[in-house]
Parts: C-alpha cells; sequence; structure tokens
C-alpha cells in the first residue's frame, strides 16, 4: 500500500499521469478521424477503452486492477490443454 502523501505523489507523478492521458486522447482522436471510424466504433475494443475511462473516473482504490480486468479475457477452464 502507498504510504506517500498525496502531494508528494503528485508532485513526483504529475507529468508521467498527464502525459499518459495525453497519449490516451491522441490515440482516440486518431480513430474518430480514421477513413473507417464509422466500423471502428463499433469494434469490441472501443467498448474495452470505454470501460477502462469510466473505471478511471471512480473514486475507488484498485482502479489499476479493474483497468487491467476490464482489457483481460474471462478465464477459461482447460485454457492450457487446448
Amino acid at each position: 500500500m502507498n504510504q506517500r502523501p498525496a502531494a508528494n505523489v503528485l508532485e513526483n507523478d504529475f507529468l508521467t499521469i498527464r502525459h499518459a492521458i495525453l497519449n490516451v486522447a491522441a490515440g482516440l482522436d486518431r480513430i474518430d478521424e480514421g477513413s473507417d471510424n464509422a466500423t471502428a466504433k463499433d469494434d469490441h475494443r472501443i467498448q474495452q477503452i470505454k470501460n477502462a475511462l469510466a473505471i478511471l473516473a471512480e473514486p475507488d482504490l484498485g482502479r489499476a486492477e479493474r483497468v487491467q480486468l476490464a482489457f483481460s479475457r474471462p478465464y477459461e477452464p482447460g485454457w492450457n490443454k487446448k
């Protein structure tokens, strides 16, 4: 668990977080500007991105784990025997 004061985390990590958010925004802009953006809107990966962004907007702890799960495939018993 993180025991650093929130002000220190902001001081140390703000630019990294800002960069990551700008990178996501630029990626979404590139998708929207694509010549086939109408079909891309139906792509399941867009829904995964939207779900992850919704998780980020929640104030609860554990966002990183929930975002990871939003991009993960459901567990399939016997996956290693296929």
